[in-house]
């Protein structure tokens, strides 16, 4: 994988930003569960918080990009497929487990990876 080295400092500091979203992401998720709230919502909700958090990090910390309608669109694009890929991992755990946490748990390495090599190849490229 010749973009993706995993001690570059620039994935490193991807890696920082992605630990302040998935505790923004997983805080919120388990906090609206054990709150009652449906636990796809619940993921939903902790995704976008979390996605906002991803967002201003990585265009401001990890790629200092200045955003233009092309990079939000592309970005966009990039937390659809992320966010499809967070609730289908979500429903397999419920369906496995019964446990929303381990779907998410699960897809975090997934969406991190995904999320870099296309931020830096397609979105802030």
């Amino acid at each position: 994988m010749r973009g993706l080295s995993l001690l570059s400092p620039q994935f490193l500091v991807y890696i920082g930003g992605g630990v302040l979203s998935a505790l923004v992401d997983i805080g919120l998720m388990q906090l609206l569960i054990l709150n009652g709230s449906d636990a796809f919502a619940a993921a939903s909700a902790g995704f976008v918080a979390g996605l906002c958090v991803n967002y201003a990090f990585h265009a401001k910390v990890t790629f200092k990009n200045v955003t233009s309608l092309r990079t939000l669109v592309r970005f966009l694009c990039l937390v659809g497929l992320n966010y499809l890929l967070t609730l289908g991992l979500v429903a397999i755990a419920l369906a496995l487990f019964q446990q929303a946490i381990i779907g998410k748990l699960m897809s975090l390495p997934v969406v991190a990876i995904n999320g870099f090599l296309l931020s830096k190849h397609w979105i802030y490229k």
